[in-house]
Parts: C-alpha cells; sequence; structure tokens
C-alpha cells in the first residue's frame, strides 16, 4: 500500500529507531497528522469562509485516507501496544477530530485554548480561597471574562471595569442587557493598544 503523504521532513515525536522507517505504522500515522497541520498553516490567513471552502476541499481527503488507514491499522495492532493504544484514541476521538471541518472559525487543535487555561491550572493550589462552590462561580466567571477578553484583543482590566461599571444600570433598565455587554460591543478604550 502506498501512502500519498510520505513527503514529509522527519517525524521528531518518534524515536530514533523509528525516524529512519519512513513507512513505519508510527511514521505513517505522525505524516497524515503532520500534513493536516501544515495545510492548516497554509490556510491561516484566510476569512472563515474561505479557511472552511479550503479545508473540505484539500483536508477532508487526507482526513479520510488517515480514517481508512486507521481502521485497517487496528485490525493489524496489538491493542496494548503504544500504536494500538493510540489508534484506538484516534477512532474514538473521531467525531471530535473533524469536527473542525464544519466551521472555519474552528480550530484542528485545542493547543490555544490548552494555553490559555495553563496559567489557572498552574496556580490552583494558589487559590484555595475559593473553597465554597460560591466562590469556584465566581471564579470561573472571573477567568472567563478575562480569557474572553484577551481573545477578543481587549485589555482584561479595562474590559472588566467597563463591564462593573455597566451592568447594575443595564441588568435593571433593560432585557438585553447581557447581549449588550458581549465583546463586540465594548467601547475603544477597552481595547489593547497596538504595538
Amino acid at each position: 500500500m502506498h501512502f500519498a503523504f510520505l513527503d514529509c521532513p522527519g517525524f521528531p515525536a518518534l524515536p530514533v529507531s523509528k525516524e529512519k522507517q519512513k513507512d513505519s505504522p508510527a511514521a505513517i500515522g505522525e505524516c497524515y497528522c503532520s500534513r493536516l497541520f501544515k495545510l492548516e498553516e497554509a490556510f491561516a490567513e484566510l476569512t472563515p469562509e474561505e479557511r472552511y471552502e479550503k479545508r473540505l476541499e484539500q483536508e477532508k481527503s487526507v482526513l479520510d485516507a488517515l480514517l481508512s488507514w486507521a481502521n485497517e491499522m487496528q485490525a493489524k495492532t496489538a491493542p496494548k501496544s503504544a500504536l494500538g493504544r493510540a489508534i484506538h484514541y484516534l477512532l474514538e476521538q473521531w467525531p471530535y477530530l473533524t469536527r473542525y471541518l464544519e466551521d472555519g472559525r474552528l480550530e484542528l487543535s485545542n493547543n490555544r485554548a490548552e494555553r490559555s487555561i495553563k496559567p489557572f491550572v498552574m496556580g490552583r493550589k494558589n487559590w484555595l480561597f475559593a473553597n465554597t462552590p460560591g466562590g469556584a462561580q465566581a471564579s470561573a466567571v472571573i477567568y472567563s471574562l478575562i480569557e474572553t477578553a484577551k481573545e477578543n484583543g481587549l485589555d482584561p482590566y479595562r474590559y472588566l471595569l467597563w463591564l462593573l461599571r455597566n451592568t447594575p444600570v443595564l441588568s435593571e433598565t433593560d432585557e438585553a442587557w447581557a447581549e449588550k455587554l458581549l465583546p463586540a460591543r465594548a467601547p475603544e478604550e477597552c481595547y489593547m493598544p497596538q504595538k
């Protein structure tokens, strides 16, 4: 069987002994993944609509080939081996992996989300004051607002200040108050200064 995506340079995640075996199952699986990430990198500057179209045009075939390869390899691989566990996980998570094809705004990887929560994971021992459900809820709300501000190019401090000044008034007078406080509606002074 020939795999068209074997032109990937090096496989740093593979042990040195496997790097030389370009046709090893682990190298082939990693090459499919590398190909998807290279395509995503090429589509990074496109609009969500253009990215959606390009993904269907170019990435769907790579995903289809990866799924076919994984199903074939599952039958040939010991389930408790490292490769067997990886293939089982891939097939189990397949519906979630391919979800990004449905919308050009979605990402192939959750790395950005993982990076954004890392400070909270690292600091959780320092936050023992959230030892009640109410404290935990309050922390979750604040952290969500801060990360949402960052993702939307807002200065978290200025955005929170704006929210705290406007929420009490709007919540008493306007039924659609929450919608009026979304990041897209934030005034210019809430945005991060351009470098």
